[in-house]
């Protein structure tokens, strides 16, 4: 029926080279399903790993994907390349190493597609993890760079409570920046960044809002920054919660 119907719309194969036609067809079109099936396995996969906490496999099964196209993929390996860096059981140069790949890959994955919120948000997350090895003129020099992307995310995930996590962070950061660090920032910019406890306190409050109860850190920074404005009741009321927070990676351990 196929090949009557293209005798009939006026295409002249031989029956031979007609069939070899069909099969090409067929196949390359199962190729590019395959294709995409796979990207979505591979991704379904790595998020099954890093909700299991396997940091290790996950890392293994997302660095062979280091050369894709796809920003999904390239975001989640530079993920998994910091987590595996902040494991106690890496080396300090496997951990420099890692740091800077992992910026690479979210840079990448920002390259491929601009408009997705978690490569920016990864992204701003890996460039201040660099910082700490470039000495704190560069760490602050890139501080409005990495909160842009942050802002950048949030405008595209406003829901996404890790990113309004971040931007709490830096606030904190600036907010309890030591004197000789300002000094670098005043040598650096026009204007340099500032910002209060207070903003700081509002963005995990928001995070919190976001997302109950999502991130132990973010349950011990609220504690932190109520200690910072001299509110013992509500600090202890929120790092009682980062305390008794289900412990479940390194990085709840050590909070």
């Amino acid at each position: 029926q196929v090949l009557k119907k293209s005798l009939q719309s006026g295409v002249v194969l031989s029956t031979g080279s007609f069939l070899l036609y069909e099969a090409h067809k067929l196949i390359s079109g199962f190729a590019e399903v395959h294709a995409s099936f796979k990207v979505e396995d591979v991704i379904e996969q790595a998020d099954y790993l890093y909700g299991s906490g396997e940091t290790e496999k996950l890392y293994r099964l997302l660095v062979q994907h280091k050369n894709s196209d796809d920003a999904e993929l390239l975001w989640r390996l530079a993920r998994s390349s910091r987590d595996l860096a902040q494991l106690s059981s890496t080396s300090a140069e496997e951990k420099k190493q890692l740091t800077y790949d992992s910026l690479e890959y979210a840079k990448k994955a920002l390259e491929k597609n601009e408009s997705n919120s978690a490569a920016h948000k990864w992204y701003g997350i890996c460039l201040s993890d660099v910082g700490d090895y470039e000495g704190i003129k560069t760490k602050i020099g890139n501080a409005i760079i990495i909160k842009e992307h942050f802002q950048r995310a949030i405008e595209l995930n406003p829901k996404d409570a890790t990113t309004i996590h971040l931007i709490g962070i830096w606030c904190y950061s600036f907010a309890e920046m030591p004197w000789y660090q300002r000094k670098i920032a005043a040598t650096l910019f026009a204007t340099p960044p500032t910002s209060t406890f207070q903003e700081a306190l509002r963005y995990f409050h928001m995070a919190e809002e976001a997302d109950p109860n999502f991130y132990s850190k973010n349950l011990l920074f609220l504690g932190k920054t109520y200690l910072k404005l001299n509110n013992k009741k509500m600090a202890l009321l929120w790092l009682s919660k980062a305390k008794e927070y289900p412990a479940q990676t390194e990085e709840d351990k050590q909070v």
